[in-house]
């Protein structure tokens, strides 16, 4: 492995970290319309030169994007439906009244999925032979991991799930079943296929437009899947399943910062040794599907390729445990060689050893730093801006953390304290700017920045509570939230700094 990072990763850059669903729109949550360019045209107006989101893949439990039922589709419900009026193959018709700052996806999901329902009808009953032919042409591009997704949504729409209690030959992925299913439901996977078609060709002119104006997007890789999934379906054999095809063992993390009894996540676990048999195939088209989508890939939890946290399907909690040995440099080296310098950022947050860096470092890739956790020890506390790299990807926090204001407001005295004496007077009135600045000061090549931080919201802002199961992944804002002032200051701090790419 060449101990370099990729170019876009060895400059100085910053951008805002920001999911899709945040932002404004009439159809209830944030999507691939023209917002989305909107707020490109704002991140220019501030020197920013990367847009980071959440995993692009359909939400599963929880409205989680980390629990999604396929590591390659993207999420229907992300699809900007405008442009399916513009087409011509859906009615323009009054929108119910929305929250503007928050995503019901009690009922924003159904209506949205009933909208693409409409434009399928639409597109068969008037679609020019131009559209069915890129449509086609879609489909057999992409049919590797398309014709599973296509047929788990079928199944999962007629038999519910888990996909272990349907009929036995659909369970068991019977190829004898399948084909009849592919010819018996083919407007049903039709329509899947459709909507992933669209979907693909609104997220590339967004990404074309995004280079047009000087942004790269970076983007988000699980490490795991859901148990629920067309890929566990599809690839049983290459996951720690019973005979009955439920987890034996289960993901997770054991207790940390975030959570005293650990995080159970429940997903199955990669059979690592299976996987190798193919020289990981299945991983090697992930990766290059996701590298065919965005510039920058955040890879999850990347202290699991060393070492990972195996719990007890049983166990109710993280706390009960071992750790295994994940699959390494073997694997990084076998990504390597399909696909070219990979552009990882290595999400190295919680408990790291000196096997996990060392890892990272022969593989190349920065690791990520996040000041809210660095307050309230020593000096020596690798989160401090002064004990940085410059290959360090730096965050004042997180989708998985409190706002940095809402994080000041519940830290301790002692944290205050350090954060006083470290960030100087402008933490007592502006904490998420002092913040700010101090990372962008700092030698980390790469800056990023949830938007949260930048318009200084507090805690009922915040996007994700680990743990938690219900409540998360809402959040949205408005245009009225965002003036000229905020772009201004840090238009101003990239140029100072060195970051704004001129």
């Amino acid at each position: 492995m060449k101990d370099c990072s990729h170019p876009l990763l060895a400059r100085r850059t910053s951008g805002v970290l920001l999911h899709l669903t945040c932002l404004p729109g009439p159809h209830g949550s944030g999507d691939l319309g023209e917002p989305a360019r909107h707020f490109l045209d704002w991140l220019v107006s501030a020197g920013q030169t990367i847009w980071q989101v959440l995993p692009l893949t359909p939400p599963g439990a929880g409205n989680s994007p980390y629990q999604s039922p396929s590591a390659f589709a993207g999420s229907p419900w992300l699809v900007d439906l405008d442009d399916l009026v513009r087409h011509g193959w859906l009615a323009a018709t009054p929108v119910p009244d929305f929250d503007p700052q928050h995503c019901d996806f009690d009922r924003v999901l159904p209506y949205r999925l009933n909208a693409l329902h409409q434009a399928w009808r639409g597109f068969c009953g008037q679609a020019s032979s131009t559209h069915r032919g890129h449509l086609a042409d879609f489909a057999q591009r992409n049919s590797a991991w398309l014709d599973d997704y296509a047929l788990f949504m079928v199944l999962q729409d007629r038999h519910g799930e888990p996909w272990t209690r349907w009929p036995e030959p659909y369970a068991r992925h019977d190829p004898g079943a399948l084909h009849a299913l592919q010819e018996e439901a083919r407007t049903e996977i039709g329509f899947w296929h459709f909507v992933q078609w669209r979907f693909e060709a609104q997220w590339q002119s967004l990404r074309d437009h995004a280079h047009a104006r000087g942004i790269h997007i970076a983007g988000d890789a699980p490490i795991f899947v859901a148990h629920h999934s067309a890929d566990v379906w599809a690839n049983a054999a290459q996951y720690l399943l019973d005979d009955q095809g439920e987890p034996s063992v289960v993901a997770g993390v054991p207790p940390d910062y975030f959570s005293a009894t650990g995080q159970r996540w429940g997903n199955p676990l990669y059979n690592w040794s299976a996987m190798a048999q193919d020289d990981y195939r299945w991983w090697q088209q992930r990766v290059q599907h996701l590298m065919s989508q965005v510039d920058l890939v955040r890879l999850d939890h990347f202290r699991a390729f060393e070492a990972y946290w195996e719990i007890p399907a049983a166990s109710s909690t993280a706390v009960e445990g071992d750790w295994k040995t994940g699959p390494g440099l073997e694997f990084f080296k076998s990504l390597e060689d399909k696909l070219g310098v990979l552009p990882i950022i290595a999400e190295d947050l919680g408990i790291i050893t000196e096997a996990v860096t060392a890892l990272r470092l022969e593989c190349g890739f920065p690791g990520m730093r996040v000041l809210q956790f660095a307050f309230g020890d020593s000096a020596r506390n690798p989160y401090l801006p002064h004990n940085y790299q410059p290959q360090t990807v730096a965050y004042t926090g997180t989708h998985d953390n409190d706002t940095s204001v809402g994080w000041w407001q519940a830290a301790s005295a002692d944290e205050r304290d350090a954060a006083r004496d470290y960030l100087g007077p402008l933490a007592d009135s502006e904490i998420h700017w002092a913040m700010i600045a101090a990372l962008s000061q700092s030698v980390a090549h790469t800056l990023l920045i949830p938007l949260q931080d930048i318009l200084g919201l507090d805690s009922a802002h915040r996007m994700n509570t680990p743990g938690q199961s219900s409540g998360c992944w809402t959040w949205r804002f408005e245009w009225s939230q965002i003036d000229a002032a905020p772009a201004q200051r840090l238009k101003a701090m990239a140029s100072a700094h060195g970051r704004s790419g001129c």
